[in-house]
Order: C-alpha cells, then structure tokens, then sequence
C-alpha cells in the first residue's frame, strides 16, 4: 500500500510538473488533461485544481473554473490568491453579495499588498453597482427605460455574464421599441444560464412579432427541450407549427405554379394570426406574387399591401406585372421606376422597365390582343374562337356599301394578322416583349408594299381578285 501511495504521489507530481510547462509554452489542451490526470489522481491536492481551474480561465471557461476555486477553498481557506479570483467570477456574475464576502475575507486573511489593493477596489466597485443596480429597478418599476437601460448598461459593463441585468435590459429595449438589442441580450442570457426556458419564450414570441416564424419556431424548441412541460412555450410552439407549416405549403404551391391553392393557404395564414400585422403584410404580399397572373384581384391585394409598406420591392415588381397583365402600362412603368430608386441593379426591374416601356409603345399603336377582344393570357383555343366570331362578322362580302366593304377589308386584315400572331408562338413571344412582327420597322425579315394590306406571306384572301370563300367550322 505505502509502494503503490509513493507511486500514484510521483504521478501526481510529475502531472503537475509536466502541466506548468505546456501551461507555459501556451499548449492549454495539453496542460488541461495533465490537471485532469493530477486531481484524478490526488483529490484532495489543492494546488492541482487550482491549476486547474487557472487553465479553464485562460480557455475562456469561467463556468468550469469556478467549480474549482470553490473546491480549492474548501481545502484551503486561506488561499487568497484563488478566493479573490473566484470573488472576479462572482462579480461578472453579478453575484454581488457573494463576491463582496470573498473580498472582505480576502482583506482579513493577512493579503499581500497587491492582492489587498485588488481586494479593496473590487469591493469599492461592488457596492457601487449594488447601488446601480436598485436604482435601475427603481427606474424600470416608474416605466422609466431610457434611464433603466443606462443604468443596466452600466451593471453590465463589469457584470458580463449576469443574466439578469441583460433581462431586466431586454425589457427596456422591448419597451423602447429597441427589438434588435433586445435579441442579442436575450440570447446572451439564454447561454448564460444552462435552464433559461424564459428567454427561450421571450426569444421565440420576440421573432414572432417580427413575422420571422422560422426563427421563432427554433427558439421556442430550445425552450421545450430544456422543459418539454413548460405551459407557456408549449401553447406558443402548437401555434408557430401551425403557422409555420402553412406557410410553408403556399410557398411549396406557388413553386409548383398551384396558385389558386397557394392563396388559399395564405388566407388561412391570415386566418391563423389576425392580430400579427407583418404576417397579414406577408400573406397579402405572396397573394400578391400568386396572383400575378390574375391582374384584377392581384391589383388589388398588392396596393392594400403596398399601403403598409410602401417601398416593398417585391410587392412594387409583383403589382406591376399583375399592371401590365391588365395592359396599364403607364402604371406599370411607374412601379418599376419606383423600384429602381429602392433596388439599383435589379435585373429583373430593368427588364421589367424596359418591357413596360415597349409595351407602353406598343399599346398606342396596334394591340392583336384588343384586336380580337382577348386577354394576354388567353390560350390557343380562346383565340381561334375569337378570330372566327370576328372574321364572320367583319368578312367583306357580308358588306355592300363600297365604303363599307372597304373598312370590313381592313378589319378583315387586322383581325386575321391579329390571328396569325398570337398563334404562331415565337411571334407571340415577340410580341409580348413589345416587337410587332407585322412591323417592318421591327421585322427586317418581312418585306411590305404599299401598307398593311400587301405583304409577302401573309394574304387573307389569296392571289388575284377577291373571292371570300371562308369555312368557319
């Protein structure tokens, strides 16, 4: 037994021996697993949990390093060196009563002169922000935050690791309408304290207000994880899922163009949470997007949205896609330059920009689509029913009066081109991106003479003398 004791003490020692140096030379790691292996090895040697715990502090690991000051005391209560600096730990804590008696033990225990003049000052220190800190909860009880939230600030400038000031601090900036700072505060406490299920909650309904039902979901799931029973995170997580996964779905509808569905599921977001305004303001701004190609209702739902939030940019594309749709080019082309002020570089605003621009050109000179009575998004079928009721209508031979029979030809002409083009895709395409191409301005590929009646490819009523021989079934 004494053999196998003088053994494990040589150990001991030559772990301690060989931690100093790597403590030393910087190598914290290594240095750390020899403190292990030493207090492992003599529970009751002082010096290696102090050691220890000095490598823990050099790490940046005062939680684990306070453990150990505690047990370097309990063993030796004289030890000033370590009460006075686990009376440091205490004070970032803002554990003031307890570091203010390590202090005054430090200051009875025969300190050496350095660590009397420290012991002194920190204690100096500690009864002032014992004065800071209940004259910032007087403050924050009058509803006075501005003056709160300096005093905290104050506090928390030596008290870094209390998590109560940085609560008591985020209140003030919720109620100063500060919810950026009011996050980050949160979040430090929340790391602070190890059971922290308040600023969990505080955290997840703060982003819900936002309209940020992801981040909110995250937080209040950190909540249930350290209390799965906590009543109010549990309550908040039923209703953030539920919004959380609608919203998902619309987005999952409008990716595979469902649009009808998707602003189904948006007027049930809405539905969901009435009262959090910025998730109406998004519901309406998706509806917006979904209905693009509904340019009435879309319209609609884009200029109550943009009423909130004015300089949306997305909202302002949207509404002027859904314009040009309806062919308000003019109103169109204002929302796009309103964008531009707001997005410089957007390609998608240019090309819209430069579209709303043709299309405005376009639209004072000849329109196929008002030629024939049909909408931009009318299919193949659409059109050809609308080209026949029309050449029916306006064929020359119904017309007798030479001056009649003469505009029925025109009519006849434009309607069968109008039929021509928005059949044929790529002259469709063309012109739906503001070229005519029934233009020789901007078809070089066509040649036309004498007007719009006589051009090569296209004759409605075949070479020579005009016979209207149509069948229309």
């Amino acid at each position: 037994m004494f053999i196998f004791r003088v053994k494990c003490g040589q150990d001991v020692d030559n772990h301690m021996e060989m931690g100093k140096k790597l403590l030393a030379a910087g190598q914290l790691a290594d240095a750390l697993s020899h403190f292990h292996a030493a207090v492992d090895g003599d529970p009751k040697n002082y010096m290696a949990y102090y050691r220890r715990a000095t490598v823990f502090l050099a790490m940046g690991k005062s939680k684990s390093a306070l453990p150990d000051l505690s047990r370097v005391i309990e063993l030796k209560p004289d030890f000033t060196s370590a009460r006075l600096q686990r009376g440091n730990l205490l004070l970032k804590q803002g554990k003031l009563d307890e570091a203010e008696s390590d202090y005054k033990k430090v200051l009875k225990s025969s300190p050496t002169e350095k660590e009397e003049k420290e012991a002194s000052g920190q204690l100096t220190k500690s009864d002032e922000l014992q004065r800071l800190l209940a004259q910032s909860r007087r403050s924050f009880q009058k509803k006075d935050y501005v003056t709160a939230a300096a005093e905290l600030d104050a506090i928390i400038d030596t008290c870094v690791w209390d998590a109560a000031s940085r609560e008591m601090r985020a209140e003030c900036w919720i109620e100063l309408g500060e919810v950026g700072k009011a996050i980050g505060d949160l979040k430090a406490a929340s790391k602070l304290r190890n059971d922290n299920t308040q600023a969990f909650y505080k955290l997840s309904t703060i982003y819900y207000n936002l309209g940020d039902h992801e981040m909110s979901l995250n937080e209040v799931r950190e909540c249930l994880k350290l209390d799965p029973d906590h009543k109010q995170c549990y309550s908040h997580y039923k209703q953030v899922k539920k919004l959380n996964k609608q919203i998902q779905s619309a987005e999952e509808l409008i990716q595979e163009q469902r649009f009808e569905e998707a602003v189904s599921k948006y007027e049930a977001v809405m539905k969901t949470e009435p009262n959090v305004h910025l998730f109406s303001l998004l519901a309406k701004a998706r509806i917006c997007h979904a209905l693009s190609q509904e340019a009435s209702r879309a319209i609609s739902v884009c200029s109550e949205a943009l009423e909130s939030n004015p300089e949306n940019v997305d909202l302002l594309k949207d509404r002027a896609e859904a314009y040009i749709q309806d062919e308000q080019y003019e109103e169109a082309l204002n929302d796009y330059e309103t964008a531009s002020k707001h997005s410089e570089g957007d390609r998608q605003i240019k090309e819209g920009l430069e579209k709303a621009q043709r299309l405005l050109k376009q639209s004072r000179k000849r329109d196929y689509y008002k030629i024939l009575g049909v909408k931009r998004t009318a299919q193949k079928k659409e059109i050809i029913k609308a080209y026949r009721k029309l050449a029916q209508q306006w064929h020359p031979d119904n017309f007798q009066d030479p001056v009649e029979k003469k505009k029925a030809e025109k009519k006849f002409i434009d309607i069968a081109q109008a039929k021509e083009v928005l059949t044929d895709p790529e002259m469709r395409t063309k012109f739906d991106h503001g070229e005519d191409p029934m233009d020789p301005e901007s078809q070089q590929g066509h040649s036309f003479h004498g007007g719009s009646q006589h051009f090569q490819g296209f004759n409605p009523f075949g070479s020579g003398p005009f016979n209207f021989k149509f069948n229309f079934n």
